[in-house]
């Protein structure tokens, strides 16, 4: 054991790349996706650290071309689920008692791998298999997976540095260990960063995981699997599980050393997991941490006095980058009476300037949705609102699937700020404006807090500082993360940690040692130097 007090580097955020025209990035990631679209890869189980071909296949599709196949993956069946658990269980002891700064590097290394060679491919994967632009890949699966790495191992240290009083007649000690068994991590397919991170978070705390990767993310996932293999992450800490969720969590959720779910999903799903636990609570040896990260119904809150061209560049950006699939993007807006006749014609004329099409055309804004699934829920959404009384689509509405799943930068208008497209989550490049009367501006602030069951992001605009401080004070539980004068999107690991409450999950604050506290067992450990040798006190001496 190294005798030494040893400290991580605080980071900086990853620089984030230009990719401009004639650039060296723009020209290596362009020559990676040629790369990536010209080989099919065929992505195994990995368990232990061996790749597991089970023969039972499903095609890694590029949205915007949806008969351009990227590769096949192997989907695990109930033995290799087995197996995997097995593998993180058997991995756990040498893991747990490896010295934490050994883990530490292992994962450093992996940030600057990502940093350096690793970017273009990690980029390019999410690009053809997520429909991200350059921009969107690059501030995703290069810079924030980066941060998550590097922030969070600086996190870590800061953990275990946080002490107890002693005094001197006894030493307090406090250690974090990891949870006692395994953790489950269910990535989404919109971030490939949050897809890392769910994985590696638990890890880097001593813990081994499960990963069961999103369908429609596994090509950048498994690229992302291979990074920390190739940085020196030991065999079967992390197993890379590909299979369906209702086949692995039977598994799971039935397992005694279930030990923590660390999720990003639906709400439906994510309920139905802490309902299972609860259902399955006496097999366990301890008590499940439960952390996730669930739906979202965001909102931009305007003031009379906001500034329109700042609130349009919010709006357009809010809702319809990475098309309208995070879990933060506007999805809803209040807007004054007064301003509405000037933002609508502002609106309408940045929104017809948006392009969408091939991500590999930087000139386009936007990709298409992730799927089919996707793009007929999605679309079904904007059809009730053609065809209702109470709402008006101003602009976009176009769903085109022949080539890939594209669905138009969409902006519905109406009259009932309860109205379902105003309510709902739906998760694509559609966001409904409710035009409240100057007079009700407390009351509609009321509506925007009550309207929806979620609390994850929201923005407010308003050059009257009084104005903010009502909306900040009267939207306090309705958003985790809630931006003054700006987008409801584009946290960053370090300045905005990321979550909600409500029916947006747990709010364990991703990027925070918050997220990293909860994948910890503490033990509390008092030396006495010189203990009592007798029961009895003074207060008993007779008189």
């Amino acid at each position: 054991m190294s005798n030494g007090y040893f400290k991580v580097k605080k980071p900086e955020n990853e620089p984030v790349l230009s990719y401009g025209a004639y650039s060296n990035e723009r020209a290596q990631l362009k020559a990676k996706l040629r790369e990536l679209k010209e080989t099919q890869i065929e992505i195994p189980l990995i368990v232990g650290g061996k790749e597991i071909y089970t023969g039972n296949t499903k095609k890694c599709l590029i949205p915007h071309n949806k008969d351009h196949v990227l590769g096949i993956y192997h989907m695990a069946g109930e033995q290799e689920i087995e197996m995997a658990i097995e593998a993180a269980l058997q991995a756990k002891k040498e893991w747990d008692e490896m010295p934490w700064q050994h883990r530490a590097s292992i994962f450093l290394k992996a940030a600057e791998l990502l940093s350096g060679p690793w970017r273009y491919t990690l980029n390019a994967a999410t690009m053809l298999g997520q429909s991200k632009t350059a921009y969107q890949a690059e501030i995703d699966s290069a810079c924030e997976l980066i941060d998550f790495i590097r922030f969070n191992t600086y996190f870590m240290t800061e953990i275990y540095d946080d002490q107890l009083i002693s005094t001197n007649e006894c030493w307090n000690r406090i250690e974090y260990r990891p949870l006692e068994g395994f953790v489950f991590s269910v990535t989404p397919f919109n971030f490939t960063a949050i897809g890392g991170n769910l994985a590696i978070s638990p890890a880097l705390m001593g813990n081994v995981v499960l990963w069961k990767p999103s369908r429609t993310a596994v090509y950048s996932n498994y690229f992302v699997m291979k990074l920390l293999q190739e940085a020196g992450l030991p065999d079967g800490v992390i197993n890379f599980v590909p299979s369906s969720g209702g086949l692995i969590g039977n598994k799971v959720f039935n397992h005694e050393s279930l030990a923590g779910i660390h999720f990003t999903g639906s709400t439906g799903v994510f309920n139905t997991m802490w309902k299972t636990i609860g259902e399955n609570i006496d097999k366990y040896k301890s008590y499940p941490k439960i952390v996730g990260e669930t739906g979202g119904k965001d909102f931009i809150f305007a003031h009379s006095l906001a500034n329109i061209n700042k609130l349009v560049t919010a709006l357009i950006r809010g809702a319809f980058e990475y098309q309208g699939q995070k879990c933060s993007a506007a999805s809803r807006a209040y807007i004054p009476n007064s301003i509405w006749t000037v933002l609508k014609c502002k609106l309408i004329s940045e929104a017809s300037t948006i392009k969408m099409g091939d991500i590999e055309d930087f000139t386009n804004f936007m990709g298409a949705v992730i799927d089919k699934e996707s793009f007929d829920k999605i679309k079904s959404y904007i059809d009730f609102a053609r065809n209702s009384d109470e709402a008006e689509i101003i602009w976009g509405g176009k769903c085109d699937d022949r080539v890939g799943y594209f669905i138009e930068p969409t902006i519905i208008a109406t009259k009932d700020p309860y109205f379902k497209t105003m309510t709902e989550e739906i998760f694509g490049p559609v966001l409904t404006i409710y035009v409240y009367e100057d007079e009700k501006f407390e009351e509609t602030l009321k509506i925007c807090n009550e309207s929806t069951p979620y609390g994850l992001t929201g923005g407010i605009f308003s050059q009257d500082r009084k104005a903010l401080i009502l909306m900040e004070r009267l939207l306090k539980y309705a958003a985790g993360n809630l931006y003054i004068n700006d987008k409801p999107t584009g946290a960053v690991v370090g300045q905005q940690p990321f979550g909600g409450a409500r029916a947006s999950g747990t709010n364990d604050k991703a990027g925070s040692k918050l997220n990293l506290l909860r994948w910890a067992n503490p033990r509390v450990i008092k030396e006495t130097f010189d203990s009592e040798d007798d029961y009895r006190y003074s207060f008993m001496d007779a008189i």
